[in-house]
């Protein structure tokens, strides 16, 4: 018997993190002041979803989530920077099972650890992986694409850890521990 490689429930899980993710980076977003640079709650969503249900979904979702935001705005999709928001939830999703969440043992040191996953990711794609990318396919001023992975690493990062951080707490509450139920 094969196994799956991608269950039902984080497939749907897919759809609803994209959606979610598109709808916040399109219309929620706040201006930093540096051209085409937003803060983005959607971030925040991409982590959960990645966190919750692992790096294939968090790669999906980022990408999918990301190519809606760019066609929708009208300037034409930056592959580089949909590349960059697939592999900032496929980092986080790496290491979805050290969270514990589905587990419902995410705690404060799990959270530690949810934190210094999603900073690292975030500086490691937005300060080095994407504006590189825009340097070397799309021949962008460096100046100008460091300049927004460097407004952007930190912006993303503060909103997941306080966003973030807060929705996973929020969903565990939902959960049972499964060290709660003992065999009488």
């Amino acid at each position: 018997m094969s196994k799956k490689l991608i269950s039902v429930k984080t497939v749907v899980a897919i759809g609803i993190g994209a959606a979610l993710m598109f709808v916040l980076m399109r219309f929620v977003a706040v201006p930093t002041g540096i051209p085409n640079t937003n803060i983005n709650f959607g971030i925040a969503i991409l982590a959960v979803f990645a966190a919750i249900f692992g790096p294939v979904a968090g790669f999906l979702i980022g990408f999918i989530g990301h190519t809606l935001t760019d066609l929708t705005w009208g300037w034409g999709v930056w592959w580089t920077w949909v590349a960059g928001s697939a592999l900032f939830g496929l980092g986080v999703g790496f290491f979805f099972k050290s969270y514990r969440i589905n587990e419902g043992g995410f705690g404060i040191k799990q959270c530690i650890v949810f934190n210094i996953v999603q900073i690292v990711t975030n500086f490691v794609v937005w300060l080095g992986i994407a504006p590189t990318l825009d340097v070397l396919v799309y021949a962008e001023p460096a100046e100008k694409v460091y300049l927004q992975g460097l407004v952007i690493a930190p912006t993303n990062a503060a909103v997941v850890l306080i966003l973030g951080s807060l929705l996973i707490f929020g969903y565990t509450k939902t959960l049972g521990k499964s060290a709660s139920l003992k065999a009488e």
